[in-house]
This record gives structure tokens, sequence and C-alpha cells, in this order.
């Protein structure tokens, strides 16, 4: 994302560290549905879940270099960060990602991503809605000039003008919930899907 063009908070979401963070906590709650059900031992699910947070909680630019260059060496950038991983998991690191595929990461990832990228867009349209809204009310009587085939027709007021764009607002508020809920469903479905 080019710096100058994004919101930190937009940045934030896209960065390295929120990425590897989203990818911890898929990694941790496979390994705690996998030991829920039997796949593995129940305390090696805890195990990756405390030293899996506690590593991700020091996460640091060494850190997400240490990743890039263990990426440059596999050319996999799952692996990479999974073997970064093990490094503070220990011996039970066998059993993070078992009967996953990268997709299951990668794309319940990306998930997370828009839904959170999406929370962001719509706190800024609540904010346009509340400015419109108190600006259609505050302009309620304020008349100007209606306009009609590009031309000037009779006379209107400014809040409702104002009034009809925060409808629309309210539109594409509610449509961005839908996708919201479209891209919040994700599938782990391993490697034979």
């Amino acid at each position: 994302m080019v710096p100058r063009y994004t919101r930190p908070q937009m940045a934030a979401i896209w960065a390295p560290t929120n990425r590897f963070r989203i990818w911890f906590e898929i990694e941790a709650l496979a390994a705690e549905a996998m030991a829920e059900i039997g796949a593995i031992p129940a305390d090696a699910a805890r195990t990756i879940r405390e030293k899996g947070a506690a590593r991700m909680a020091g996460l640091s630019d060494s850190d997400l270099a240490q990743i890039d260059a263990i990426e440059r060496e596999t050319r996999h950038d799952v692996i990479a960060f999974l073997t970064w991983l093990a490094e503070g998991v220990g011996p039970v690191s066998r059993f993070v990602h078992q009967g996953l595929t990268s997709s299951d990461v990668l794309d319940t990832c990306l998930s997370v991503q828009l839904a959170q990228a999406t929370d962001l867009l719509l706190q800024g349209v609540d904010s346009v809605l509340t400015a419109l809204k108190a600006r259609a009310f505050e302009h309620k009587f304020t008349l100007t000039m209606g306009r009609s085939h590009g031309i000037h027709a009779e006379p209107t007021t400014f809040g409702l003008k104002l009034a009809g764009h925060y409808a629309e607002f309210a539109r594409n508020r509610a449509r961005l919930e839908v996708a919201k809920g479209e891209i919040s469903v994700a599938a782990v479905s391993g490697a034979v899907g």
C-alpha cells in the first residue's frame, strides 16, 4: 500500500504483523479443534496456544526479517512462518498445521482481513451518515436551486438534497454489511477438500 494514500488503521490491517497474528490464530484454533476430536494431544494444543501466543506477542521487525529470510530459502510464505513459529513452540510444533493446507490459512486470513477492513469502512460511513444527518436538519429550510436535465429547475432545500445523499449512503452501508457477511465465511477443508 502507498503510505500517503492509506490511513494508518487500514495499513495496519494489511501489514505483515497483522497477517502473521491472524495466521497464528488460525493455526491455534485448528490445533484446539483437532485436540477436541482427539486427533492431537490436548496438552499439545495448549502448548501451541500458550507458547505461540508468547512468541507472537513479541513479534518484532527482526522477527519479520527472519521470516522473510526463511521464505527466501523455502520459497513458501506459510512454511517460513511455521518454521519461525516452531522455534518458539518447541517439539509440539509438529502438531501445528496438521490437517491443514496453506490455502486453508491464506484464504481464511484474507477473509479476516477483509472483514477487518470492512469494519473500518463502516466506521467511516457511520461518520459520514452522522454528518449528513446533522447538516440535513441544519439546512432543512435553506433554499437552493433544484436541477432537472442538467439545468436549473424549481427551488428546493439544501437539507432535502443532503437527505437524499444520506439515504444513498445508508443503502451503501447496508450493502457493505451484506458483503462483510459474505466474506466472513471461510472453509478449512484440508488437502482433500
